[in-house]
């Protein structure tokens, strides 16, 4: 099975929801990280981001089979329209479970 990783950056106001969403997904396992959001308009920014040039954000990682991206991004699309969710998606070439 190909499998993908499904990397996705969201404003903290979005976090709660889009964790929801994967929880109650088919995916299985994914991680979330508070991060730093660089390189946005700067109107979209509140003043101290501005001073700061950065963003606060939260980065998902979600390890998906390559059949399932198209289903779950078109959930995303649907349910995270206008707010500014970005993604990307690469490619894994090896993953397993230390035991």
């Amino acid at each position: 099975m190909s499998e993908l990783c499904l990397t996705l950056l969201c404003l903290p106001a979005i976090e709660e929801k889009l964790l929801d969403v994967l929880l109650m997904s088919d995916v299985k396992v994914f991680t979330s990280t508070p991060t730093a959001e660089h390189g946005l308009d700067q109107r979209n920014l509140d003043p101290m981001e501005q001073v700061l040039g950065r963003a606060r954000a939260t980065q998902v990682q979600a390890i998906i089979a390559a059949a399932d991206k198209e289903p779950l991004l078109e959930a995303l699309r649907r349910q995270f329209s206008g707010t500014g969710l970005r993604y990307w998606v690469t490619p894994v070439i090896e993953a397993g479970e230390i035991e």
